[in-house]
């Protein structure tokens, strides 16, 4: 099978460069054309998608050749563009930045490559001339399998820096498809893991990709990059489907353990409008036909407070049998109605630790099922969220663990290993994760840790008891599919 959707790789020489301002305003400026657009992040980053959400009125999804796997990156982009006139894949840091020590896997040449997309390469002109000749000059050969379309300009001081720019580029014969002028309300705000969700801006969120759509709309010549992405080579796959994947998995392969005890530990082994929905985190979603007929409520942490979550873990529970049911932790003071299983992904927790500890309904709910032995997946916040305190606020105590704010960043892919069985694997079972948060847990890990990780050192990490699989490391269960239903499976037996 061939499929061929039109579509772009928005690529920079370095983070900082403007990759999110270029693709999230194209994507909104291409809506507001009427055109359905698809929007793809190259990476494991959670935020960049739900601008690119409110951007396309359509969800944000991540491609990732770590966490995936470099053979379901086209297949993944098939499944989000469905049904799409185009598609707009912003890329992660410099293009040819991957994951540390692993050559190009997972960079945005890589994934370029894998999508047989061209790319456009978004330039910070703000400190040159006819420099930025020789820049796009290396990164256009640097690669010949990746195919530089072209550049668009970034931070313009004036025509007359916009002129010896352009004169500079014409010589080296690379077209440009846009100047975009420094103008500061496309900024978007920070704080200590990178750019302020959607889901706690709202209307300021709005405003700022509208603005991001209006300067593209301005600067930069859509039929041009229309054209571009029309030239994209076919791909020889078919697109992902989760109900295929979990019939063509295997099996969980040992029995689900018993509700009341803990798990056995064994050793490492080392501007367009959008719906309001799509502000509200994980949207519902229900069981394919001929699913078992009875409820089964999975209830997913979204809001302001848990905003990190793939959306293919939902489809997959719902391929599952899931009746998927988002809940959010600051305003729900119950679990929905009929909860058999929980997931609470990541997000920032730390910022609304004083409001989350003050709904105390919700957290002795969470803490309540949890000892029933429901099957709980926490990944980061969630695991911050099941702790006994954060920064001194009382959470769910779910788990017998303090966890605070510091300083340090924690950063990077991870090759891990499940060391106990629990509701999400079976003690040998490998996955990739990713962490990125500023804070710690102590202890590290319990009685029954959740992972065995090598690097950067080698550790145990994270929770295992009863039900409850607790983590930092955030994974993509479309590279273990069997994982969401070995969960269903639990809910239907806890």
């Amino acid at each position: 099978m061939t499929s061929s959707v039109p579509r772009l790789v928005i690529a920079a020489p370095s983070s900082g460069s403007g990759k999110t301002t270029v693709a999230t305003g194209l994507m909104a400026a291409l809506a507001a054309r009427g055109l359905a657009v698809s929007p793809h992040k190259v990476g494991p980053d959670y935020i960049d998608p739900g601008y690119h959400a409110l951007a396309s009125g359509r969800v944000g999804r991540n491609l990732d050749a770590y966490l995936c796997g470099p053979e379901l990156v086209a297949p993944l982009f098939l499944h989000g563009a469905r049904g799409c006139d185009i598609a707009v894949v912003e890329g992660v840091m410099g293009m040819f930045d991957g994951a540390a020590g692993e050559g190009e896997l997972a960079s945005t040449a890589h994934v370029a490559k894998l999508l047989r997309a061209p790319v456009v390469l978004v330039v910070d002109a703000s400190s040159q001339s006819r420099s930025v000749a020789a820049l796009v000059h290396g990164f256009a050969s640097w690669d010949p399998e990746v195919r530089v379309g072209g550049v668009i300009l970034n931070k313009v001081a004036s025509d007359r820096h916009e002129a010896l720019l352009r004169e500079a580029l014409e010589a080296a014969g690379v077209p440009v498809f846009g100047v975009l002028r420094r103008v500061s309300q496309v900024d978007t705000p920070s704080r200590h893991l990178g750019l302020v969700p959607v889901a706690e801006r709202r209307g300021a969120a709005v405003d700022a990709v509208a603005a991001m759509a209006a300067q593209v709309e301005r600067g930069c010549d859509l039929e041009g990059l229309m054209g571009l992405a029309r030239g994209a080579g076919a791909l020889a796959c078919a697109a992902w489907d989760a109900a295929e994947v979990l019939r063509s998995s295997p099996p969980p392969p040992l029995p689900v353990p018993s509700p009341g005890a803990a798990a056995p530990s064994t050793p490492s082994g080392g501007s367009a409008p959008r719906p309001p929905s799509a502000l509200r985190g994980p949207r519902p979603q229900t069981p394919p036909e001929g699913a078992p007929p009875d409820r089964l409520v999975v209830a997913v942490a979204g809001g302001p407070a848990f905003t990190f979550s793939y959306a293919e873990h939902s489809e997959l529970l719902a391929a599952a049998g899931a009746e998927v049911v988002p809940f959010d932790p600051l305003r729900d003071e119950q679990l929905p109605d009929g909860t058999a299983g929980l997931v609470i992904g990541g997000g920032f927790p730390e910022v609304y630790a004083a409001e989350l500890s003050a709904n105390e309904p919700l957290r002795k709910a969470v803490s309540a099922l949890a000892e029933t032995g429901a099957p709980v997946a926490a990944e980061c916040a969630g695991l911050l969220y099941l702790c006994r305190e954060l920064d001194g606020q009382p959470m769910c105590g779910v788990l017998d663990a303090s966890a605070r704010m510091e300083e340090r960043l924690t950063l990077g892919y991870r090759d891990a290993v499940a060391v106990s069985d629990s509701s999400l694997a079976v003690a040998g079972t490998r996955m990739r994760g990713h962490e990125f948060h500023r804070t710690v847990v102590e202890p590290e890990a319990g009685d029954a840790a959740a992972w065995g990780v090598r690097v950067p050192r080698r550790r145990l990490e994270g929770f295992v008891q009863r039900g409850v699989h607790a983590s930092y490391l955030h994974t993509h269960w479309a590279s273990v599919p069997g994982v969401a239903r070995r969960f269903v499976e639990r809910c239907r037996t806890s």
